[in-house]
């Protein structure tokens, strides 16, 4: 019999969003093909890491604090905390390749160097993180998914929050935007029920945008129909 440990299985996991819209413009199919090995986070594709084996992030980052964007749409906002804070980390998860090609469009015309790019579901990125690595997570303008029956897809539900309190560090941040009443209302129901506590203590702390916000096209698509934005702060006990 053999002595060699069972491998975990491969997660199965339904996915729900987009993968791919419009025909790149051949500029950003360059950059997939010349930027994004080099901007990986490590093996994280099953593919690539079977025996989900946890990230190094000391060798990839260095001491440097790590900050997570979940779903970083077209990438304005990650860019722009990456330029106010060069001595973070920040890696990205975005399923959507267009978003990932503008993304990668933008670090070339900015020239930071301290992103790090899952072109994928977060949750396979959370099967190798380690346990409180990250020190700051956002969550901008997640995809709503207005109709009932769909709720149960929203990031905010136990299947993501569960393994982003293992994966944030006591006392980190979470910062979650959305235009969508209905989201604020599962995010304050399921959001500290996984180990946050919402920093909330007048209404201005979730009616205005953090100091350091950039308005990003979703927001601005929001704001042009007439939704009301919501910026809510979590902190990990």
């Amino acid at each position: 019999m053999s002595n060699t440990p069972a491998r975990p299985p491969r997660p199965r996991r339904n996915f729900y969003g987009r993968l791919r819209g419009k025909t790149l413009r051949d500029s950003q199919r360059t950059y997939l093909e010349e930027d994004l090995a080099a901007l990986s986070p490590g093996p994280v594709e099953y593919s690539a890491n079977p025996d989900r084996v946890p990230l190094d992030l000391r060798q990839r980052f260095g001491d440097r604090p790590v900050w997570l964007e979940i779903g970083f749409g077209g990438g304005e906002h990650m860019v722009h905390q990456a330029q106010r804070n060069p001595e973070v980390a920040i890696i990205g998860c975005e399923p959507f390749i267009n978003g990932v090609a503008m993304l990668l469009g933008k670090i070339r015309k900015s020239g930071v160097t301290n992103l790090a790019v899952h072109p994928g579901d977060v949750r396979d990125l959370f099967d190798v993180l380690p346990d409180a690595a990250i020190d700051r997570a956002f969550l901008l303008y997640p995809d709503p998914w207005p109709k009932k029956r769909h709720h149960r897809r929203r990031f905010v539900t136990p299947e993501h929050l569960e393994p982003l309190a293992r994966v944030m560090r006591s006392g980190a941040e979470f910062r979650v935007a959305t235009d969508i009443a209905d989201y604020v209302r599962q995010t304050l129901e399921q959001v500290p029920r996984h180990g946050f506590e919402w920093c909330a203590e007048r209404a201005r702390d979730w009616r205005e945008p953090w100091d350091d916000w950039i308005s990003t096209r979703y927001e601005q698509k929001a704001l042009r129909e007439g939704r009301v934005p919501h910026y809510l702060t979590f902190r990990k006990r």
